[in-house]
């Protein structure tokens, strides 16, 4: 009995469950890189805003997304720092403190997800399960300041990508849900989702997508992301 009990939980343990996240991430993006993205909040009467940043990311902890559109939002910019991130309006003094838990743009979507390092980076996988044609990973924060303290996250077998994130509190209460699709070949090996949408039972009849568009490998010196350079990220496009 002992035999045929290891035999089945055997493959399961052979899984590095923080490997295979990394995996993940390297899949999802490159180390550096450019890419714009359109993000599209639903509201429950089906009126929609949208905004298009334009983002910039160096190593595992340095962003800075520019706001594209609408002319409302033309010239804001946000930049984060491991835990740290910051908002830039145009005409305002020193850029203002932001936390991971606030919105930028309003809707599901919070400054976490939208300035979203390596999952790797902030979460530590506790588990991994075999489901067949996926893996179940169960992530937990590696510190108070992530935006959520647990992830469960479904990764398809054969591509190595995320399908299905699930984002829950420290009391165990689930946040939001968040699908990826329609897998897109951006060139230079990138082969990601293009689209990402999240519902959430605290914001019942809202929906929030993100639309992911010209993403490609690009080195940026370290000077882009300070707050001094918060003015001049347009100057990068």
């Amino acid at each position: 009995m002992a035999t045929l009990l290891l035999a089945l939980v055997a493959p399961v343990w052979g899984i590095d469950g923080n490997e295979l996240l990394r995996q993940v991430d390297a899949k999802m993006q490159p180390a550096s890189y450019e890419m714009y993205r359109k993000l599209i909040n639903v509201e429950p009467d089906g009126s929609k805003k949208e905004f298009v940043l334009y983002t910039v990311k160096k190593g595992q902890e340095k962003m800075v997304a520019l706001f594209v559109s609408p002319a409302s939002e033309k010239g804001r910019a946000t930049l984060r720092l491991g835990d740290n991130m910051w908002l830039y309006i145009p005409n305002v003094g020193k850029p203002l403190r932001i936390t991971s838990l606030q919105s930028v743009v309003g809707g599901v979507f919070n400054n976490s997800d939208i300035l979203r390092l390596d999952y790797s980076v902030e979460y530590t996988a506790e588990s991994v399960e075999d489901k067949g044609d996926s893996y179940l990973l169960e992530l937990k924060a590696k510190s108070g300041a992530v935006a959520y303290d647990r992830l469960m996250m479904v990764v398809d077998k054969k591509t190595t990508l995320p399908t299905t994130i699930e984002c829950y509190a420290v009391s165990g209460m689930l946040i939001k849900t968040l699908h990826y699709s329609k897998i897109k070949d951006f060139g230079d090996g990138m082969v990601r989702p293009s689209v990402l949408e999240t519902d959430s039972p605290l914001y019942k009849g809202y929906k929030s997508v993100m639309l992911f568009a010209k993403m490609q490998q690009r080195e940026f010196d370290d000077e882009v992301f300070t707050l001094n350079y918060m003015s001049k990220v347009d100057a990068l496009r």
